[in-house]
């Protein structure tokens, strides 16, 4: 299976953050999804995590920094830096922020990522324009 960046549905695009987003990108242990996000500088998702347990993502991530650079805090407090060119795993449990403009290329478990990505879209709406 294939396919082209710009042919994964928009999921999210607010805020400076465009998620792109295709459930059902293949199987490992589950279904995967598979997703392209631009992040600009500044991107924080903690706040739309808030309501979720802990107001961290309960999903993990795999994935690939073609550019910038991310902070990610997990439920620990501990943090961790993941720059362009580096692979990632990101357990569940975790929020990101941007320190300098990211894409990222990213697999997750879809039932669980699409369960946080629709939170944060709740939220959003919540917000006024």
């Amino acid at each position: 299976m294939h396919i082209d960046k710009h042919d994964l549905p928009v999921k999210m695009n607010a805020l400076g953050a465009t998620a792109r987003h295709q459930g059902e990108f293949g199987t490992a242990v589950g279904t995967l999804a598979a997703e392209h996000l631009c992040l600009d500088t500044g991107v924080d998702v903690a706040p739309l995590l808030q309501g979720l347990d802990d107001g961290m993502c309960f999903s993990p991530h795999w994935g690939y920094l073609l550019h910038g650079r991310v902070v990610v805090t997990y439920d620990d407090g501990t943090t961790e830096e993941c720059s362009a060119g580096q692979l990632f795993h990101w357990p569940a449990g975790h929020t990101v922020r941007v320190e300098d403009a990211a894409e990222i290329v990213m697999f997750s478990p879809a039932a669980e990522h699409l369960a946080v990505m629709n939170h944060m879209l709740e939220v959003l709406a919540t917000i006024p324009a």
